[in-house]
């Protein structure tokens, strides 16, 4: 499937073409995971890439990683039952005390639209509660954000009772948000660090083939 309408449909941020484009390829007989993996994880490669050497920013970013969300929500349905052949699974989420959610949110959705299963927890998000999705839903990565300084003590938290619960060992934790850095993860033992989205999208890749 040629999928530069859905990537022209993106970077102009028109969810009503996706939309259309989405019922059209249906009506025309084709399967829902063939629309995922031809036409919408590849036209969001694109979108990411962009990103990455700045030849777009965030605005047109959330705007893209919407227009893939409305394809996303007419064929999800229709998955029901059906082998889903996702790249990983990722919990995510902004730690306890910080309500921003923006960033946080376009990762989660440009890792959907790269093919990983996600469950966003959302924003201020105790340990205990990653915790308990960590255990829940078996994730090969958990990903934890914090847009304030005053914050960035609770992505230690998660991981040390990570440590104690014996959990630590089973899954990547991979960091983010304006104030976190490199230097950072390194000090807390987390297992990487990405900048924005699309080194998010990446990093998750990486984690996944190892």
């Amino acid at each position: 499937m040629d999928d530069l309408e859905y990537r022209e449909a993106f970077l102009n941020g028109n969810s009503k073409k996706v939309e259309d484009l989405v019922k059209n390829a249906l009506e025309a007989g084709v399967s829902p995971r063939i629309i995922i993996n031809q036409a919408l994880i590849p036209a969001m490669e694109i979108v990411g890439q962009k990103f990455k050497d700045d030849e777009i920013f965030l605005p047109e970013v959330m705007l893209a990683a919407r227009a893939m969300q409305s394809g996303l929500k007419i064929l999800k349905p229709l998955l029901t039952g059906e082998q889903k052949n996702y790249v990983g699974r990722v919990v995510i989420g902004t730690v306890h005390g910080d309500h921003h959610d923006i960033g946080k949110n376009l990762v989660a959705m440009m890792l959907e639209g790269a093919g990983f299963e996600v469950f966003d927890l959302g924003a201020n998000v105790s340990a205990e509660r990653f915790l308990q999705a960590l255990q829940q839903h078996q994730p090969d990565i958990l990903g934890l954000s914090s847009l304030l300084t005053t914050t960035m003590p609770k992505m230690k938290e998660v991981l040390s009772l990570l440590e104690t619960t014996g959990v630590r060992s089973k899954i990547k934790v991979m960091i983010g948000g304006a104030p976190v850095t490199q230097e950072y993860a390194d000090r807390i033992g987390a297992d990487g660090y990405a900048s924005n989205a699309g080194s998010a999208v990446e990093l998750a890749k990486k984690f996944c083939r190892n």
